[in-house]
């Protein structure tokens, strides 16, 4: 980790009045969470068209569900890294704003933030399809596949997770947050996120335009880094620590 960049972003966080962070599946790696999209991923195992989309809930919820039991077996036991903590404890000390996640492991909340904004909704909660009833999450991490489809005590229907499947919308909730957010910020934290994927990426682009400063923290170039004011190759766990540690010193 290059030091030289760690005191610049640092020293930028700590003047900085209103600062953000949008993070991705990099950040929850060291909790055991793979991102879905890396070799040896869930998207090496399952065609997301066949098993994500609302049209295979509709179609084969058995199949979607055998999806979701593996998305579960990693996700249910995860508890939050050093770089989740890192964030929640910017926030606690009145240096973070909020934070705009892409993941779905509600790994942020466990660790204490307080103002997390899901783009892509969260696998601790569920409900029905048919009649909406909202579903103890707990019940999920103890389903087989003897088990599946997850169906409603109450009308039969299908249950699902509350995450934004391919082709859903993101909620407007989450996008008219993540805007307000964005539009008040002067610097933003770029954690464990290639900027691929949209509106996720457009965040940093609209605090950059306003002349706010965007810092990166990826273990290599992203879509970003040459947008980013300074960028930390290394693992989140690693630097996120280390930034808050000097920006709050």
């Amino acid at each position: 980790m290059d030091e030289a960049s760690l005191e610049k972003a640092a020293g930028l966080l700590a003047r900085s009045k209103t600062a953000i962070a949008l993070t991705g599946a990099g950040i929850s790696v060291a909790s055991g969470v793979p991102d879905f999209r890396s070799p040896g991923g869930l998207w090496d195992r399952y065609d997301p068209m066949a098993v994500a989309t609302t049209t295979a809930l509709d179609r084969a919820p058995r199949q979607v569900w055998e999806f979701l039991l593996d998305a579960i077996s990693v996700i249910g036991p995860a508890k939050p890294n050093p770089a989740h903590a890192a964030l929640a404890r910017l926030e606690a000390a009145g240096r973070l704003a909020g934070i705009v996640t892409q993941n779905i492991d509600g790994l942020h909340q466990a660790a204490g933030s307080k103002n997390v904004i899901e783009f892509h909704g969260g696998m601790e909660r569920y409900f029905c399809m048919g009649c909406g009833r909202a579903h103890a999450p707990e019940a999920a991490l103890s389903l087989t596949r003897a088990d599946i489809p997850w169906r409603c005590e109450a009308c039969g229907a299908v249950v699902r997770p509350d995450i934004v499947f391919f082709g859903e919308a993101i909620p407007l909730d989450a996008l008219d947050k993540s805007g307000q957010l964005a539009l008040a910020a002067d610097l933003i934290i770029v954690a464990g996120t290639s900027g691929e994927v949209a509106p996720a990426n457009l965040l940093p682009r609209e605090v950059r335009a306003r002349g706010g400063t965007v810092v990166e923290i990826n273990l290599t170039e992203s879509a970003l880094t040459g947008l980013a004011d300074v960028s930390i190759f290394a693992a989140a766990e690693t630097a996120l620590p280390a930034l808050a540690e000097r920006a709050l010193s």
